[in-house]
């Protein structure tokens, strides 16, 4: 699965242009990339691009992967775990779609703090986005809702810090001010 992040994200992602909505600038996903990631994700060893999509090699974990000889230095495995972020974006007002992984709750069982990421699953079925896919989310006024596989838009400022967890790395934080089930 991690042999096919890319593809991931581009069937998931939620192209939503770079328009202004309000305050806040829209951001897609692919923004929050350095070119020199995409195009080392674009470009994967010839050992991931033998492997069918949806046959049992495709359900590699990052254990099986390591087996297929890909060096931690290539470009491709780098990219899967870069941090390299884009630094005008820190402290803006921004807003970006995408899905829920929750990561803390109050009492009431509201979300409080999440890892909003590109596509439903990331982090809990699949191996998690690399950090710069994935944005560490708080939030005062929380979210519940019961439906994680929606995605919402995400209203806020984003900084160029990063937030580790067991479910994940990302290299973005954003305090939100402003969470809304996605709409076109």
């Amino acid at each position: 699965m991690r042999s096919h992040y890319l593809l991931n994200l581009l069937a998931c992602l939620l192209l939503v242009g770079n328009a202004q909505a309000g305050n806040y600038k829209t951001l897609e996903w692919l923004d929050l990339m350095p070119k020199s990631d995409l195009d080392a994700l674009l470009n994967p060893p010839e050992a991931l691009k033998k492997i069918q999509d949806g046959t049992a090699e495709d359900e590699l974990s990052d254990e099986s992967l390591a087996s297929l000889n890909i060096p931690a230095d290539h470009p491709y495995q780098k990219a899967l775990l870069s941090t390299k972020i884009i630094a005008e974006y820190n402290n803006k007002k921004v807003r970006i779609p995408g899905f829920v992984v929750p990561l803390e709750f109050d009492d009431d069982q509201v979300i409080t703090s999440f890892f909003l990421v590109p596509y439903f699953g990331a982090c809990i079925h699949q191996p998690a986005p690399p950090p710069n896919q994935m944005i560490y989310i708080t939030t005062e006024k929380g979210l519940k809702t019961e439906v994680l596989y929606e995605p919402f838009w995400v209203e806020g400022t984003i900084y160029t810090q990063s937030k580790d967890s067991e479910l994940g790395l990302s290299a973005y934080t954003m305090k939100a001010t402003g969470i809304t089930p996605y709409t076109e």
